[in-house]
């Protein structure tokens, strides 16, 4: 049985030949494709659009590892990420803090060494 339909063979090769004319545009940003990987994304994409027969696209890697983990251990990890991220959160809005204070104490020096001359 064959894996991919006539719409979707034909909709990958017109792709391919525009990426070879160098008329091939990347949809999100418009960008020309040299890519033979991505214009052949870009033909199975259009092909899925219209109905044709393609098999669902592969899920990146990132997802796939995972969920190759145990849920126990993933729990973890995400609970000890967020716990990071809030405290990186707060000693940056110390920083700002301390930033802000020490500019409005520089211009109140100023403004009272001005005065005073």
């Amino acid at each position: 049985m064959a894996k991919y339909g006539k719409k979707a063979q034909a909709k990958v090769k017109r792709a391919m030949h525009e990426r070879k004319e160098g008329t091939l545009r990347s949809g999100g940003s418009g960008k020309k494709v040299t890519s033979r990987k991505q214009a052949i994304a870009i033909g199975l994409s259009e092909a899925r659009r219209e109905g044709g027969k393609v098999p669902p696209p592969k899920k990146s890697a990132k997802k796939s590892a995972g969920r190759k983990s145990s849920t126990k251990t993933s729990r973890k990890s995400a609970a000890k990420k967020s716990a990071a991220k809030k405290s990186a959160g707060k000693s940056r809005a110390r920083k700002s803090a301390k930033k802000s204070s020490k500019k409005t104490a520089r211009k109140s020096a100023k403004r009272s060494s001005a005065r005073k001359s």
